[in-house]
């Protein structure tokens, strides 16, 4: 498989602190890549740093074959890379349709003036809009809750809801920060069952998760970072073996 993202001696500090100390990994197209290690290990700096929320201070991303020169969130999901995050973000007294519905702008031209004078092309666009997000929510399994508002559904659609907004911008690199934080088993194997769907319909995963089972058995690799810095990368059956994981996560062999 040809490398999709390369992550090339990414340093991040913030005064003092060194969250991130020259993190390079490459994720190759059409994996499930996963990114694991305690908490505070730098795990989320670096989502942010790739995503556009914060600026590497050393080091650069190739991505897609070219640089990656960014410097906000929508420039990098316009380039192809959408996110969820940790602490769910939607927009609680809309409803799931609309939810999904923003996230498409991203991938729309009509600008101000077509809304304003909203000629057939704009309304061309937003009935695209319309039927695209209804068949996303369809294909996460919340196409019979389109109307719903999001604060009223439960956590674990929520996060399902997170994920289709996110396909919604069409990203070649979907990345996911702890997407079965707070599921329950049922749920965490409905989600397990949507990224493998995902991955098989050709978006590439980059993926935190505490979830040990589930990392284990859904990704192809993975990078463990512990106090910013990487300290094994490779298949889950070789990292949950390595001597400087088993030691990171205070004794044993991963579950």
């Amino acid at each position: 498989m040809s490398t999709l993202l390369e992550a090339r001696g990414i340093g991040k500090r913030f005064g003092g602190i060194e969250a991130l100390s020259a993190i390079s990994l490459t994720i190759a197209r059409g994996e499930i890549y996963g990114l694991i290690g305690p908490n505070g290990a730098g795990k989320t700096t670096f989502f942010n740093v790739l995503t556009g929320v914060y600026r590497a201070d050393e080091g650069d991303f190739i991505f897609n074959g070219a640089p990656l020169n960014v410097k906000a969130p929508h420039e990098v999901a316009a380039a192809g890379i959408a996110r969820t995050f940790q602490n769910i973000r939607l927009f609680g007294n809309m409803s799931a349709l609309e939810n999904v519905m923003v996230g498409r702008h991203v991938r729309t031209h009509a600008g101000v003036l077509g809304a304003i004078l909203r000629g057939a092309g704009t309304r061309a666009e937003e009935r695209a809009i319309h039927e695209r997000a209804q068949a996303l929510l369809d294909y996460v399994g919340l196409g019979a809750r389109s109307n719903t508002l999001a604060h009223s559904l439960s956590y674990g659609d929520q996060r399902r809801l997170e994920i289709a907004r996110a396909l919604a911008t069409d990203p070649v690199l979907l990345a996911l920060d702890e997407p079965a934080a707070g599921m329950n088993a049922t749920e965490t194997a409905t989600l397990r069952s949507l990224l493998e769907r995902i991955r098989a319909d050709g978006t590439t995963l980059l993926l935190i998760e505490h979830d040990m089972k589930l990392v284990m058995g859904l990704c192809d690799r993975l990078a463990v970072l512990d106090y910013g810095r990487k300290i094994a990368e490779g298949p889950p059956a070789a990292v949950r073996r390595d001597s400087s994981v088993i030691e990171a996560y205070l004794g044993g062999e991963i579950a």
